[in-house]
C-alpha cells in the first residue's frame, strides 16, 4: 500500500503558454525600466513610481513561478540583486529630478537607509550561509533522539534561507515608502521606511550571528561522528535496509517498510541522499543518513551484520566495500525483463527472490549470480492482496485496472504498452458501457521519453472525456436516490479522514524548517507511532473507494491509494511485462498483458514466462472485448488453473507464508555474518573493535579524502562514486 506518486506532467504547462509567459514577464521588466528612464529624462512623478511597481510585479512573478527564467537572467549577469540595484538608482534619480530630495537632511536620511539595507542585506547573505553550513550536520536522522547533538529550531525563514523573498520584501516597502516621497515631495517619508527596513535587517543579522556562538550551534563534524559511534554501540542494529535513488525512486524502499517493522531485533534504514529522509513514509524504524562514503564505513566499526538492497545504485557499491556486513539483494520488484537479472547482483552476497521462476531467470541469464546464492522469500508486501471471489456480482460494473509500467533507461518498444498501445487499450475498454476503468500509471512515465509522457496525457484526455459523458448521462436518467446518497456521505468522510491522515503525516511542520529542526521534531519516541498512521491510511482507502461513484473512471497518481489498493477493487488487470503482474498474480484474478515488442504470441509467452497465464492483447487492442467477456463469464475463464501454477512458480507456496520465508533468511544471513566475524576477529552484537588509524586512513584514501579533509591532487574517486559529500 506504499506507492510513490508523479503527477508532474498534470501541472507542466504546454510549451506555447511558457513561451507567451516567457515573453510577457521580460516585456514587463522592459516597461518597468522603460518607465523610470522616461521619469527621469521627462521628469515625472507618475513615470518613477510606475516602473518600479512594474519591475516588482514581475519580480515576484519571476520568484513563485518562472524560477527558470530567473536563473537564465542570472547566467546572463542580470540576477534579482543587479536587476534591484539598478532599479533603486533609476528610482532615487527619478526623485532627485523631480526635486523631492532637494531637502538635505531628508534626504542623506533616505540615501544612507537604502545604501544600508543594501548593505546589511548581503551581509545577512553571508551570515545566513554560514549559519547553513554550521546545520548541515554530516548526519540526519529521524526516529532516533538526537537532541544531544544541541539541535535547535531553525532560523525566520525570511533571514536564514530566503534572500530572494527577503530583498523583494525590502524592494517593495522601500519602493511604497519612495513613492509616497514621489507623490508628496517630502523625502521623510522614504526615509523613515528606509531605516526602519535596515534596522530589521539589522536586528535579523544579530540573531544569525548569536547561532554562530559556540555554544549556540549545533555540534561539528568530529562530537558528530562520535555520536554515531555512541548510538551505534547503544542500538545494535541486527538488520538494515541501505536505500540511494533519485527523487523519483522512493517508493523501492518504501515498499519494504512494512516487512522491516515486522523483522526481530533491530532493524535500522540506512540512506545516503538527505533529501531522501523525508520521501520514506511513515516507519517506526530508526532512518540514518550518512552521504559521505569516509563517514559510511564506521558502519564497519558497528555490529550490523546484514544490509538489505531494493534497488542498485551507483553509491551501493561505496557500502559493499564493508567486508564485516553480508549484503542481499532484495529488489523492488521482479518481472521478466532484463533488469530483473541484472549482472550487477553478483555483487551481493545473496540474491533474494520471490520464488522458482526467477532463480531459473538467474540461472538462464548467466550473469555471475551462483544457484546457491539465490534464496526464494517471496513477496511479504503481498499479504494485504485480497484473492479472487469470482465475476463481478450481476449489476456490478466490471473494474479494470490499467497500469502500464514506464519506459525504462532503453528505446525498447516493448517496455511500456503506452505509447504503442495506449490509447486503443484505453478506447476499447471506455467503449463498452459496463466497465469502470482505473487507470494508474507508473510513477516515472515520461521521466525518459517525453512522448510517453504525451502519450500518458492523451489517455488521461480520454478519460476525462468518458467521465463527462457519463456523468451527463447519469443525471439525465435520474440516477441518485440511496446510492448518491451514500457517495455524498461517504465524501463528507472522506474530507475528515484526509485532515486527520494529514494530521498523522505532517505533524508540526513548519516552513522554512531545516534538516537540523527536523532532526528535532522527527526523534524517538516516534509520535504518532507507524501502526497508527496505516490504520488511519487502510481507513481512508475504504472511504476513498466508497466516495468514488460506481459509473466514474478514475485517474490514479497520487501516493494513495496504492497500487495493492487499486488490486483489491479490480476484476481485471491490463499491463506490461512489470512486476505489477507477478503482484497482481497472487490474487489469482484474471490478467492481460500488451505485446508491443514486436514478437509473435507465441514467442511473446515462451520468451516471458509471467505471460504464460495472461491473455495477450495486440497494439491494436481488437481482443479487448473477448476479455471482458471472459471476466464476466467463468465458463470463458480458460486460464484460471494456469494462474494458480504460475503464481506457485513465482511467488512460491503459500506455506510457509512469505513473510515467514523473508525473516528466517534474515537470521539465516546474520548467522552467516557472524561466524564470519568470528572468524575474523571482528565486532558481534556483544562488541565492537575499533578500527586502527591505519584503517581509518586507508578507508579516507578510498573515498579520495585524507585525514585533515584535504582531497589529493590525483584522486577523484569520490566524486566518480557520486559522493553527494564530496569536498
Amino acid at each position: 500500500m506504499r506507492t510513490e506518486s508523479n503527477a508532474a506532467a498534470e501541472t507542466r504547462p504546454p510549451p506555447g503558454r511558457a513561451a507567451v509567459t516567457t515573453v510577457a514577464v521580460l516585456l514587463l521588466l522592459a516597461v518597468g525600466y522603460g518607465f523610470q528612464l522616461l521619469g527621469v529624462l521627462l521628469p515625472a512623478a507618475s513615470l518613477v513610481v510606475a516602473g518600479p511597481v512594474l519591475g516588482l510585479l514581475a519580480e515576484t512573478r519571476l520568484l513563485t513561478r518562472e524560477r527558470g527564467l530567473s536563473r537564465s537572467l542570472g547566467r546572463a549577469q542580470l540576477s534579482q540583486p543587479e536587476r534591484q540595484l539598478l532599479r533603486d538608482a533609476l528610482l532615487l534619480g527619478g526623485l532627485a529630478r523631480t526635486g523631492a530630495l532637494d531637502r538635505l537632511p531628508a534626504a542623506a536620511g533616505l540615501l544612507v537607509g537604502v545604501l544600508g539595507c543594501w548593505a546589511t542585506h548581503f551581509v545577512c547573505q553571508a551570515v545566513a550561509a554560514r549559519v547553513r553550513q554550521s546545520r548541515k550536520l554530516p548526519v540526519v536522522t529521524r526516529n532516533i533522539d538526537a537532541s544531544s547533538l544541541r539541535l535547535s529550531p531553525a532560523p525566520p525563514a525570511l533571514f536564514g534561507r530566503y534572500g530572494a523573498a527577503r530583498l523583494l520584501s525590502v524592494a517593495a516597502l522601500l519602493t511604497a515608502g519612495m513613492a509616497v516621497t514621489a507623490g508628496t515631495g517630502d523625502a521623510r517619508w522614504g526615509a523613515a521606511v528606509a531605516v526602519a527596513c535596515w534596522a530589521v535587517l539589522l536586528g535579523g543579522v544579530l540573531h544569525l550571528a548569536v547561532r554562530l556562538l559556540p555554544g549556540r550551534r549545533p555540534a561539528g563534524e568530529e562530537e558528530v561522528l562520535a555520536w554515531l559511534d555512541g548510538w551505534l554501540d547503544a542500538y545494535r542494529p541486527t538488520v538494515g535496509m541501505y536505500f540511494s535513488g533519485g527523487t523519483a525512486s522512493a517508493y523501492q524502499a518504501n515498499m519494504w517498510l512494512s516487512t522491516l517493522e515486522g523483522l526481530e531485533g533491530r532493524p535500522v534504514i540506512v540512506l545516503r541522499e538527505r533529501f531522501m529522509v523525508q520521501r520514506i513514509e511513515t516507519t517506526d524504524v530508526p532512518v540514518l543518513c550518512i552521504p559521505r562514503v569516509a563517514h559510511l564505513m564506521r558502519l564497519e566499526r558497528s555490529t550490523l551484520p546484514v544490509l538489505l538492497h531494493p534497488a542498485n545504485s551507483g553509491k551501493t557499491s561505496q557500502v559493499l566495500r564493508i567486508p564485516s556486513v553480508k549484503h542481499a539483494f532484495i529488489n523492488h520488484g521482479e518481472s521478466d525483463k532484463l533488469s530483473s537479472c541484472n549482472p550487477y547482483a553478483k555483487a551481493y552476497d545473496q540474491v533474494w527472490v520471490a520464488g522458482p521462476a526467477a532463480r531459473e531467470r538467474y540461472r538462464l541469464a548467466d550473469v555471475g549470480v551462483s544457484d546457491p546464492d539465490v534464496v526464494e522469500v517471496g513477496r511479504p508486501q503481498l499479504a494485504s492482496v485480497r484473492p479472487y471471489t469470482g465475476p463481478p456480482a450481476p449489476g456490478e460494473r466490471l473494474t479494470v485496472l490499467y497500469a502500464p509500467t514506464w519506459e525504462g533507461w532503453t528505446d525498447d518498444p516493448g517496455n511500456t504498452s503506452l505509447l504503442l498501445a495506449g490509447e486503443r487499450i484505453v478506447a476499447a475498454l471506455l467503449a463498452d458501457p459496463g466497465v469502470r476503468l482505473l487507470y494508474k500509471p507508473h510513477p516515472m512515465t515520461g521521466s525518459v521519453d517525453p512522448a510517453v509522457g504525451a502519450a500518458d496525457l492523451r489517455v488521461r484526455a480520454l478519460i476525462a472525456e468518458a467521465n463527462a459523458g457519463r456523468a451527463g448521462t447519469t443525471r439525465a436518467a435520474g440516477l441518485r436516490g440511496e446510492a448518491a446518497r451514500a457517495v455524498g456521505e461517504a465524501v463528507v468522510e472522506l474530507t475528515r479522514r484526509t485532515a486527520e491522515l494529514d494530521a498523522l503525516t505532517t505533524p508540526g511542520r513548519r516552513p522554512g524548517e531545516d534538516e537540523v529542526e527536523r532532526m528535532l521534531r522527527q526523534r524517538a519516541p516516534v509520535r504518532p507511532p507507524a501502526a497508527e498512521v496505516l490504520r488511519a491510511l487502510d481507513a481512508w482507502e475504504e472511504c476513498y473507494w466508497r466516495a468514488s461513484p460506481q459509473w466514474e473512471h478514475l485517474i490514479l497518481t497520487e501516493r494513495k491509494p496504492g497500487i495493492y489498493a487499486c488490486f483489491n477493487q479490480a476484476h481485471l488487470l491490463v499491463s506490461d511485462v512489470s512486476s505489477v503482474v507477478s503482484d497482481y498474480l497472487s490474487s489469482e484474478k484474471p490478467y492481460a498483458v500488451v505485446n508491443t515488442s514486436g514478437l509473435s504470441e507465441d514467442e511473446f509467452r515462451a520468451g516471458f514466462p509471467t505471460v504464460r497465464a495472461a491473455t495477450v492483447l495486440t497494439p491494436t487492442a481488437e481482443g479487448v472485448p473477448a476479455l471482458l467477456e471472459s471476466v464476466r463469464d467463468p465458463s470463458a475463464d480458460l486460464l484460471r488453473a494456469a494462474r494458480a501454477q504460475l503464481k506457485a512458480q513465482l511467488l512460491g507456496p503459500d506455506e510457509p507464508p512469505s513473510p515467514v520465508r523473508f525473516a528466517r533468511a534474515v537470521r539465516e544471513l546474520r548467522a552467516a555474518a557472524e561466524a564470519k566475524r568470528a572468524r575474523l576477529g571482528g565486532p558481534s552484537v556483544s562488541a565492537r573493535v575499533t578500527p586502527t588509524a591505519a584503517a581509518e586512513e586507508h578507508w579516507a584514501a578510498e573515498a579520495g579524502e585524507r585525514p585533515d579533509g584535504r582531497k589529493p591532487s590525483d584522486q577523484v574517486l569520490a566524486d566518480a562514486l557520486g559522493d553527494e559529500e564530496a569536498p
